[in-house]
């Protein structure tokens, strides 16, 4: 989508709120003007036009037909923006549920854009869960679940080198930015205290990490349920059923795991030693081992 002067309609408030200016819904010259100064303030081409890159750059969820809402069997909704065709592959069987986390900022659009532009292949997952910026200054896409391929679609989101486990799982990417040192990301950004959890001992040399919202592992637990019926896959056994014997330990590589011996519910840390998505806070152990 693409707005300029003589657009009109709810996007055109989306920017205008952004902007801080009068929300109107009518793109004229004074809403021209902010874009080109909201423009040359983050390092974009100047020209006054709402495109791809300016709406990537304000992290606004365009609403063109790539992006439709629809309610699932639960009453859930689904948030859609997929991905080209070319970023995904098709025919997958799910055996398996992974966790993830992003390691970057909290708008699940941005993080599909990204995966749509990026020069990796088909490195995806299904879903993407929205968060609270690690700044504590925006959460309105706090607990906003995004789906980024239809349902048997998958991707290359484990980096096992076990085929049979990418195809046959269901990822999902929960945006965080993983551990803090110092009070700040490993990009350097300064963590506001609302953001940050402390671990009772340190996870992957780490106890200070991004918290997890409350909305978050809220969303989680029920599209975790719902995921669970719509592929039959089991969602007690594995990492639930792990905590409940070892806790935050749960949480360590598995190579029984990653030999593919052990189906239902895992995190990305259960199949790669060098990863730390996700963490053991208390609050999604207490989560997991309620499903």
């Amino acid at each position: 989508m693409i707005l300029k002067q003589g657009s009109q309609g709810k996007e055109v408030r989306e920017i205008q709120k952004l902007l801080k200016i009068v929300i109107d819904g009518h793109f004229g010259k004074k809403t021209h003007n902010a874009v080109c100064v909201w423009q040359k303030e983050n390092g974009l081409v100047v020209d006054g036009i709402v495109g791809p890159a300016t709406w990537n750059a304000m992290g606004i969820a365009s609403t063109d037909n790539s992006e439709l809402t629809e309610e699932a069997s639960n009453g859930l909704i689904i948030n859609t923006q997929y991905l080209p065709t070319d970023e995904y592959m098709t025919g997958s069987k799910p055996e398996y549920i992974f966790l993830h986390h992003t390691a970057g900022w909290n708008n699940p659009y941005n993080t599909i854009r990204h995966w749509a532009n990026d020069k990796r292949g088909k490195v995806a997952t299904e879903f993407v869960l929205g968060g609270q910026s690690i700044k504590g200054n925006d959460d309105r896409y706090d607990g906003e679940l995004v789906q980024c391929m239809p349902q048997g679609g998958w991707g290359w989101h484990l980096g096992t080198g076990r085929s049979f486990m990418h195809k046959n799982s269901v990822g999902i990417e929960v945006n965080n930015f993983g551990w803090i040192k110092d009070g700040k990301t490993y990009a350097g950004t300064v963590a506001a205290e609302s953001q940050i959890v402390t671990l009772d001992k340190p996870f992957r040399g780490y106890k200070t990490w991004h918290r997890y919202s409350d909305k978050q592992i809220e969303v989680l637990r029920d599209w975790i349920i719902w995921i669970g019926e719509r592929d039959n896959i089991d969602i007690r056994a594995g990492l639930p059923a792990l905590i409940k014997e070892k806790g935050a330990d749960a949480f360590e590589f598995n190579q029984e795991v990653l030999e593919g011996k052990h189906k239902g519910l895992w995190t990305h840390t259960n199949v790669r030693k060098t990863k730390v998505d996700m963490f053991p806070q208390s609050e999604l152990m207490d989560m997991l081992v309620s499903l």
